[in-house]
């Protein structure tokens, strides 16, 4: 058996093989390209014609690097780079080499505690890859939406209390259409019902009466050269904008496939009010592999629900979870917020930990907490959500949640 610290990079690979007995074998690194990757894995074989015992140690789990490894049948061990700093000399040196070793030691001393890489299904990989780069678009989209607002503040503040939401594409076209004051004001009534009649709106001659008078009441506005600057800003923001939300909707249908198709939706879909955008994301968070996690703290603790305890001597106390996988902590949350409206005891004991001094975060934390314990016996037996089970096992175990 061979132990490989890899300390991986975007550009190059350093490399450091050991054996059983701490003795370096070779030192080398690899370009990160076809050709680097071809090199790196002729010279594990040449040290062990099996790639079971040619074991790989690094500090990432994801990444084309990784992807290469698990294909040749090298067993991947992913390691917490805090370990790695944790483990350096007391100097705090730091090289490409010092970390390569660093990991391989690490993998020789505490390979049989370090949980081997096992990738999800390529559905499940698809469906958790478009989960998060929908959420880059609706970043993108919120930057974008508030960029928009601060403009029409400076310039038409007016149109911001026109449709109940500015990202609306009803709301947008009608930007596009007046993006002055001046020029909304030039519009008739009956232009106005004609605007609102071709976007299907379903009140549109009482509504373009609304706009009318809202627009022709004495409005705050900037002078002529302002005017002209920001609405050029404007449509330059909605251009940007509109193809971003065309690409938000086109994302939610295919991930609403990917997650109709998957035998698991039912235990995520079942769940009160976690909608269709929550359940997928959920559904990608835990996988499908039910021997990944040992019981639900493991993942209470990777989806940062779980606070984390400090204690030294007489000092104790926990704190907030920093490490973790934040999108599943941001789903988690989420779908627990959702519940306080619809699940009443979610709703009370959200608020009994408001009432007992936490705040909204840290009571959201708390519920979310209780959510992946009830979710986790849900994926692990199959079951779809009941909350006559829930409600008797609170009962029994009422500490537990409390």
């Amino acid at each position: 058996m061979i132990f490989v610290g890899i300390d991986w990079a975007d550009e190059e690979h350093e490399i450091t093989v050991t054996d059983d007995n701490a003795n370096e074998l070779t030192r080398f690194r690899v370009p990160h390209n076809h050709e680097g990757l071809e090199t790196l894995k002729n010279r594990l074989l040449r040290l062990s014609d099996d790639p079971e015992q040619v074991l790989c140690f690094l500090e990432t789990n994801q990444g084309l690097l990784v992807h290469f490894l698990l294909e040749v049948g090298f067993p991947v061990y992913p390691v917490n780079p805090k370990v790695v700093d944790n483990r350096r000399k007391p100097s705090g040196a730091k090289s490409d080499a010092i970390d390569s070793r660093l990991l391989a030691n690490i993998g020789r001393a505490d390979f049989k505690t370090l949980k081997r890489l096992n990738p999800d299904s390529k559905h499940i990989q698809e469906l958790k890859t478009l989960c998060r780069d929908q959420d880059t678009l609706i970043e993108d989209s919120t930057r974008l939406k508030n960029r928009l607002i601060a403009c029409l503040k400076e310039y038409y503040p007016v149109a911001l209390t026109l449709f109940s939401d500015i990202s609306f594409p009803i709301s947008l076209s009608f930007l596009k259409t007046y993006p002055t004051l001046e020029d909304a004001r030039s519009a008739s009534v009956p232009e106005l019902a004609a605007f609102l009649k071709a976007h299907r709106h379903p009140q549109a001659n009482l509504t373009a009466r609304s706009i009318y008078e809202k627009l022709h009441l004495p409005q705050l506005k900037a002078n002529s050269a302002i005017t002209r600057a920001k609405s050029r800003l404007l449509l330059a923001t909605i251009a940007q904008l509109e193809p971003i939300l065309a690409q938000i909707k086109a994302y939610d249908k295919e991930i609403t496939r990917l997650f109709e198709s998957h035998p698991d939706r039912l235990i995520f879909a079942g769940l009160p009010g976690d909608g269709p955008r929550l359940s997928p994301r959920l559904l990608a968070g835990w996988g499908e592999d039910r021997g990944r996690y040992e019981n639900a703290a493991v993942i209470q603790a990777l989806a940062g629900t779980s606070p984390v305890l400090y204690q030294t001597g007489k000092i104790r106390f926990v704190r907030y979870r920093r490490a973790c996988l934040k999108f599943l902590r941001r789903a988690l949350q989420l779908y627990a917020f959702q519940t306080i409206r619809l699940v009443p005891w979610a709703r009370d004991y959200y608020k009994r930990k408001r009432d007992s001094g936490k705040k909204h975060h840290e009571a959201l934390r708390a519920l979310a907490n209780v959510w992946v314990k009830i979710i986790f016996a849900m994926w692990l037996n199959h079951q779809p959500y009941d909350e006559t089970i829930f409600l008797v096992a609170r009962a029994k175990h009422s500490p537990s949640v409390a």
